[in-house]
């Protein structure tokens, strides 16, 4: 598949230069093609001699890799194919390309060429445009990547979490693939010597962004929680590496000893109740009503797209209602993704330390019930209505709240939260081809059985029992169906 992109990034130094180009040198095959832009003494010829010399063997490495401003095109062999550098700053017609043997070139070899200008419109349509411009600040230059051929993002990519990896000081550490989740963001086990740590890639072009998990990061460890220490970042590239808190979630703990399932929820429930002593940090998102109800439009869009729109209305308005009619609150911190797979077991640490956070890059300012029912009313592992119950009656205790408005805003939220899971669930099997999520709505249906019971819930009930269909092993089946067809295409 064909699209346009063009990602911009900035190099430092000569230096950050060079070592981007040795680490993009790997990704390349017979038939890329690099067309290096910019004024003279932007950086071209220099990005070139780095990823020639990088490809070359240490036995073929050369002292200096001479610029082909004269002879127009230097070739060199690595053993897996021949590299063209090309400079065509002197090329006087386009017809020279022809003699040159460039256009065989592109098709057969790696290729770099600076000055492309000279070919017009004649250069290859998938090749990988590199533009350099310098700032005001010495040898620091900004390029931007642009190409047809969206195959370059993945090596790009690459070069850049090896040049991070680089300036961190983890580049000879060995990677493994940690599971991740419903997003784009990637995550990845270092091992170097007895350390550790965990590269989180969220690439910018997804639309994921660090900086929120970044700014809630600091402030929670400031106020004393196990949130991952940020070892080095760079927030522009989507790249962050972090402390490794190890692999003990409170997931694997329960399923293996079922026993500790109370231990390790009561712990999570601390947490909240410590946390909720602190307002939120500043400028935190805090949605109103109408903006929460919104949220759970995917369900029409992807869930039940043949809903009603009057149907549909009706939820939406009937659920922002009830929203609105929740008591007045102080917001507090709510990590939005508050459970079992989300939370690690730190037995070595005390009180509140003992549970590590994980994944709150959405975090918003949201009722302190939001968090109870995220962890309680848990997607991917049924949480019993005893324990709920148990844990709801913990925190009400421990915080003093009114426990029968405590209990409808626990209710009316739970509802909106798994509404919108609904949604995101059937998107995710439809649009992003991961059709495991499905497996999970039959449990989210039924928490929202539950929750729609609540007698402050009455008229909301009788709305999507007539509008939202039950996810029968018959409707899975279809949205499976879907599911294939989608991929197919």
């Amino acid at each position: 598949m064909q699209d346009s992109f063009s990602i911009q990034t900035t190099f430092s130094s000569p230096e950050a230069t060079a070592d981007f180009a040795r680490n993009l040198a790997p990704c390349l095959v017979p038939g890329d093609t690099i067309l290096l832009e910019g004024p003279i003494g932007a950086g071209k010829s220099h990005f070139a001699r780095a990823l020639i010399q990088a490809r070359l063997s240490a036995a073929d490495r050369l002292e200096d890799v001479p610029s082909p401003t004269f002879t127009l095109v230097q070739t060199y062999d690595d053993g897996l194919a021949q590299i063209w550098h090309a400079d065509l700053y002197r090329l006087s017609n386009v017809a020279d390309v022809d003699e040159l043997g460039l256009w065989d070139a592109f098709d057969t070899s790696i290729c770099l060429v600076e000055w492309p200008d000279r070919m017009g419109t004649f250069g290859p349509q998938d090749a990988l445009t590199l533009s350099l411009a310098q700032t005001g600040n010495e040898g620091q230059r900004i390029a931007t990547f642009t190409s047809q051929n969206t195959a370059w993002q993945e090596k790009l990519r690459h070069a850049q979490i090896d040049t991070f990896l680089l300036a961190a000081g983890w580049s000879d550490a060995t990677r493994t693939p940690l599971a991740g989740d419903a997003s784009a963001r990637k995550y990845e086990r270092l091992l170097r010597d007895r350390d550790s740590a965990v590269l989180m890639d969220a690439p910018p072009h997804s639309g994921e962004t660090i900086a929120a998990f970044v700014k809630v990061a600091s402030h929670l460890r400031d106020l004393g929680f196990s949130a991952p220490k940020i070892l080095y970042a760079d927030q522009a590239q989507g790249l962050l590496l972090l402390e490794d808190l190890g692999d003990d979630l409170l997931a694997r703990i329960t399923q293996a000893n079922p026993d500790e399932e109370p231990t390790l929820y009561n712990a999570a429930i601390d947490v909240l109740v410590e946390l909720h002593r602190y307002p939120p940090p500043p400028d935190l998102v805090h949605k109103d009503a109408k903006e929460m109800a919104e949220m759970t439009a995917l369900v029409f869009d992807f869930y039940a797209p043949s809903a009603s729109a009057n149907g549909a209305q009706q939820i939406l308005e009937q659920l922002e209602a009830a929203l609105h009619a929740i008591r007045p609150f102080a917001p507090v911190l709510a990590l939005r993704d508050f459970h079992a797979e989300n939370l690690l077991w730190l037995p070595d640490r005390s009180g509140t330390k003992r549970v590590g956070l994980l994944d709150f890059q959405d975090a918003f300012a949201c009722h302190p019930a939001y968090d109870l029912i995220s962890l309680t009313r848990d997607a991917r592992r049924d949480v019993s209505t005893a324990l709920a119950e148990q844990l709801a009656q913990r925190y009400i205790r421990k915080t003093g709240q009114d426990e029968n408005a405590f209990l409808a805003a626990a209710a009316i939220l739970a509802v909106q939260r798994n509404l919108r899971i609904l949604g995101i669930f059937a998107r995710l099997a439809l649009r992003d081809g991961k059709p495991e999520y499905l497996n999970f709505i039959p449990r989210v249906w039924n928490y929202l059985t539950v929750d729609l019971a609540h007698p402050a819930l009455d008229d909301l009930r009788k709305s999507i029992q007539s509008t939202l269909p039950e996810p029968t092993e018959k409707f899975l089946q279809e949205l499976r169906l879907k599911c294939q067809t989608a991929q197919a295409q």
